[in-house]
């Protein structure tokens, strides 16, 4: 079984080979997705906690965390694991 890629920025699940960023090349890039990650640069310069911010919503009310609470605990644990944001 292959590995799900994750996009090293927001950690969105990267399934399809239209989720993927792209290169300057126009290459697809398999760290980051199409949101995050456009013509070898990020799409925008915001904070880990901006990013975690804008995730928030996305990704409470049972997808897959009950609240925004929950959701924003669990990702301040998680996205300082991730490509972008490790120190």
């Amino acid at each position: 079984m292959e590995e799900m890629l994750i996009c090293q920025s927001c950690g969105m699940p990267l399934t399809k080979t239209e989720e993927f960023g792209n290169n300057a090349d126009g290459s697809p890039n398999r760290e980051y997705c199409c949101y995050c990650f456009k013509d070898g640069n990020f799409t925008d310069d915001s904070s880990m906690e901006e990013m975690i911010e804008f995730c928030v919503p996305h990704c409470s009310n049972g997808n897959p965390y009950a609240n925004e609470e929950e959701a924003r605990k669990a990702l301040g644990e998680y996205f300082p694991t991730l490509k972008r944001w490790k120190k």
